[in-house]
């Protein structure tokens, strides 16, 4: 019998959602299952166009080796939410707002049934909130006007920010952040960028552009250290 691999792919940008002509980041998820042709569930939670958010989904995992499937809370026939996740080999979460998002999971206790997923060897994957949420803490636009610390669910150590090289204001206010004590240190991926999560610690990055890159961040004695992550471009 193998033994689990708890495993989370946490994804700064990228994936079919915002590159749907390049299935790089989706093939690698897709090859980390613990099986050939896996499931893969996609929530697209944190979306107010959660039906076209999902049909996009099943647009692109139909092209490549897996059974696609997705988690409606507001429209599902699935009553055992527990069997159903269990029996996925990824869970794939979309972006969008992750405190909107945390917060109907909690409702439907679906963050326990994650992490008991997460126990069980299904793989966690997820492009901006849908890779937030696995952190302790994130940074988010979910609220207008600016971006904000959020506590998240807590199953990996430390902090996380994606689109770190996509939207202007995601480096500086990390840095600020993180001068002021109000996050702690933590990851931070580009568009196009993944960071591979196994057991709670880094096994590598990956990217679906050439330049893209994933880092660690950390304050050290009132200056921001960015510690580059070797980052292998998918494409080569």
């Amino acid at each position: 019998m193998s033994q689990i691999k708890r495993q989370i792919i946490a994804m700064g940008g990228g994936g079919f959602s915002m590159e749907p002509e390049n299935p790089l980041l989706d093939q690698y998820i897709i090859k980390q299952a613990r099986r050939s042709t896996p499931t893969v569930c996609f929530l697209p939670h944190a979306t107010d166009d959660a039906v076209r958010y999902s049909l996009r989904f099943f647009k692109a995992f139909t092209q490549l080796d897996a059974k696609p499937t997705y988690l409606s809370l507001f429209s599902s026939e699935i009553a055992d939410l527990e069997s159903f996740l269990m029996e996925q080999d990824v869970i794939y979460v979309g972006g969008g707002n992750t405190k909107s998002m945390i917060a109907l999971w909690r409702g439907w206790d679906l963050d326990k049934l994650l992490q008991k997923a997460y126990e069980n060897g299904t793989i966690l994957a997820g492009v901006s909130a849908g890779a937030n949420c696995w952190f302790e803490q994130c940074i988010t636009d979910s609220l207008p006007g600016a971006l904000t610390v959020l506590s998240c669910l807590g199953l990996l150590r430390g902090s996380f920010c994606p689109h770190y090289d996509g939207e202007t204001e995601r480096r500086p206010t990390l840095h600020q952040f993180l001068l002021e004590d109000k996050i702690s240190r933590g990851y931070a991926a580009d568009d196009g960028a993944a960071v591979h999560f196994i057991e709670g610690e880094v096994t590598c990055a990956v990217s679906s552009r050439p330049h893209a890159k994933a880092y660690v961040v950390r304050k050290v004695k009132e200056q921001v250290i960015e510690e580059a992550i070797a980052t292998h471009y998918l494409g080569q």
